[in-house]
């Protein structure tokens, strides 16, 4: 049994065969049989890019308070979790 490794592809890479897809000038297959791909692997790169392209114009101002949501969900669920463990503990030691 052959061990064959996957090929990866640098995202800049990924990204320039992805614009080419977007623009239409040449279609997936043409695409495909010049750069030595896969036509799946190319529309799957182009949804990526297209789903994704909203995030390319968010400040940093709207991912950072995204990303301090996040956080404070996850704190505020750790804080409520000790409650219980203490009031489980203090209860088990008769206090």
């Amino acid at each position: 049994m052959s061990k064959t490794k996957r090929k990866r592809y640098a995202a800049e890479f990924k990204a320039k065969i992805a614009l080419e897809a977007i623009k239409g000038e040449q279609t997936v297959a043409e695409l495909a049989s010049r750069h030595g791909l896969h036509p799946n692997m190319i529309a799957n790169w182009k949804r990526q890019a297209v789903a994704n392209m909203a995030e390319i114009f968010t400040s940093k101002a709207d991912r950072a308070r995204g990303s301090d949501e996040r956080q404070i969900k996850e704190l505020h669920a750790k804080i409520g979790q000790l409650t219980v463990e203490r009031d489980f503990l203090a209860k088990a030691f008769g206090r």
